[in-house]
């Protein structure tokens, strides 16, 4: 059979032919391995023509030609490209935080400047990653809050529309105080609760998704608390707050409800808004004691306004007209050391002034330290909020104050001045002649 199907064969006096005739589906195959083939088998295209496999091997690494159809140039395209930081999703990750992309790095003194062509950081997560070494024009945000002039100093703000509001909520205050304590602490209720929901309303914006019912309930009943029962009331509070937060992310669906960041975020407006603003109600606790002047804690909690109200005024003309160097420029660009030592003259003046008036405050030397801990305190309650702003990558809390943001921006400063100045009462007594 196989020297029929290799025969050689002599058709119609044609020149001999080498091969198998698979009749009319393939036609007539010859290999290489016979010598008189006069055309072995060849692949020929836009590679080229093939060598033969005979041939001893070149070495050569095959070359592909680019393609003329802009669509097919790259497969791995879609697979290299970086996601964009700005897009965040609706829901936490597990494990993750829905901030975390927003990590900077320090500001300079102009609205704008160049990213130096670094390719081992990527500001956009704190985490080394390779990017372009082309530099990049970055402009400052509106929501990275007021920017600098050149001459330093914060600018931004409203300033005839913040002096008509502040003078308005300080006339409202003067007026309650004059009244009774019970209807200063209404106010100082009233104000934690909207600077709960300002807190509440924004990182829910941001990502999170914190037990706001269980929060506020918190932050008003604190205070009221406070006043009520005194200083071991906070506690109570506090641990019940966590608890109600800890239970109810325990009837959640699952793990994707982000149990941890929530009753983080939550457990934090508790104790930033609540337990720290609830000193003043303890302040005012004092004024309804018959063995003490009646007067003694309106009196305390007038000059701590006062003082807080001098202390941002100071650093505001201060800071705005000589302001050269940031006191923490990552955090707030606008705040200068020169207007931290404005605000705490302005403090000591308006602390003195204000409390000589007093009958409570009869002492120079507790005025003083009174004055210490405000200029103190003041300005780092305000940087802390500015941080946490910074972290939001939020300009205010809110809009409800004309001219100063949000409750939570225009009393920020007093979440750290009132514990200190409670504690100072305490220890110096000056009621006592």
């Amino acid at each position: 059979m196989s020297d029929d199907i290799w025969r050689r064969q002599d058709d119609n006096n044609d020149e001999p032919e080498y091969g198998t005739d698979f009749g009319s589906d393939f036609g007539r195959v010859q290999f290489a391995e016979d010598a008189t083939s006069e055309s072995p088998l060849t692949l020929t295209g836009d590679t080229g023509t093939l060598p033969h496999w005979t041939e001893p091997p070149t070495g050569e690494v095959p070359r592909f030609t680019e393609s003329q159809d802009d669509s097919a140039s790259n497969v791995w395209e879609t697979f290299q490209q970086r996601p964009d930081p700005t897009t965040r999703a609706e829901k936490i990750s597990i494990g993750t935080d829905p901030t975390g992309d927003r990590a900077r790095r320090p500001e300079p003194k102009d609205a704008s400047y160049e990213i130096p062509s670094d390719p081992s950081y990527d500001i956009t997560g704190g985490h080394e990653k390779p990017r372009s070494t082309r530099p990049q024009q970055v402009r400052r945000s509106a929501s990275a809050g007021p920017t600098r002039s050149s001459k330093g100093g914060r600018t931004g703000r409203d300033i005839p529309t913040a002096v008509s509001t502040g003078l308005i909520l300080f006339a409202a205050f003067i007026a309650a105080e004059m009244w009774r304590p019970i209807a200063v602490l209404l106010i100082v209720t009233v104000i934690l609760g909207l600077a709960g929901v300002e807190f509440f309303g924004k990182v829910t914006e941001k990502g999170y998704r914190p037990a706001t019912v269980a929060g506020l309930a918190a932050c008003v009943s604190a205070p009221l608390a406070a006043y009520w029962i005194g200083d071991a009331a906070l506690p109570l509070v506090v641990v019940f707050a966590f608890i109600a937060v800890s239970i109810g992310f325990v009837g959640a669906q699952g793990v994707q409800s982000g149990p941890m960041p929530n009753t983080a975020i939550t457990s934090m407006a508790v104790v930033w808004i609540g337990l720290l603003g609830s000193f003043a109600a303890l302040i005012l606790r004092y004024s309804t004691n018959a063995a003490l002047p009646s007067s003694i804690g309106t009196d305390t909690l007038f000059l701590i306004v006062a003082g807080v109200v001098a202390n941002d005024v100071g650093a505001l003309i201060i800071g705005s007209s000589i302001g050269r160097t940031p006191v923490r420029e990552w955090v707030s660009p606008g705040k200068t050391v020169e207007g931290l030592a404005g605000g705490a003259i302005a403090t000591l003046v308006a602390v003195v002034l204000v409390g000589s008036q007093s009958d409570t405050w009869n002492s120079a030397s507790h005025l003083v330290l009174l004055a210490l801990v405000i200029a103190v305190m003041a300005p780092l309650g305000d940087l802390v909020e500015s941080m946490f702003k910074r972290n939001l990558d939020v300009k205010d809390f809110g809009s409800i104050v004309p001219g100063h943001g949000g409750v939570l921006d225009r009393f920020d400063s007093f979440f750290f001045v009132l514990p200190s100045a409670y504690y100072l009462m305490l220890v110096l007594e000056p009621w006592v002649k």
